[in-house]
């Protein structure tokens, strides 16, 4: 089983979806997000989805229930990287991803959960060497 990695940049976790998302690798990513958020004590989730081709109903689930984990346990948690052909497909299968906030890319999806927060997203929070728990 392909695990997703999740990445710690400042108090935000970056998820970065390269694999087809099957039952159990949607399972795995809930649970393995879920402890990373109370293990780090972050306020934020990026789920980058740039590698994607295609978002269908499980995925659009998939995401919808990793946002409703993140803020039960106190983190924002907003979609990036999403294609105008994925957008195209979500619109006219009439997903609309309740709850899921969007940005077009990792930078402003930082600046977005920043603004929620009522920071300001400053490049030198990052870490140099940011963590990762999956195991290629």
């Amino acid at each position: 089983m392909e695990r997703v990695p999740i990445l710690k940049i400042g108090d935000i976790l970056l998820v970065s979806i390269q694999v087809d998302m099957s039952d159990q690798t949607a399972i795995q990513l809930q649970e393995d997000l879920a402890e990373r958020i109370v293990a780090t004590g972050s306020h934020g989730v990026i789920i980058d989805i740039t590698a994607l081709d295609i978002v269908d109903s499980f995925v659009g689930r998939m995401l919808s229930t990793i946002a409703s984990i993140s803020k039960v346990l106190d983190a924002e948690t907003v979609v990036v990287g999403m294609r105008p052909a994925v957008a195209i497909t979500l619109v006219e299968l009439g997903l609309s991803l309740n709850g899921i906030r969007t940005a077009l890319n990792v930078e402003r999806g930082m600046e977005l959960i920043a603004a929620t927060r009522g920071d300001e997203w400053d490049e030198a929070d990052v870490d140099e060497n940011p963590e990762t728990t999956a195991t290629p």
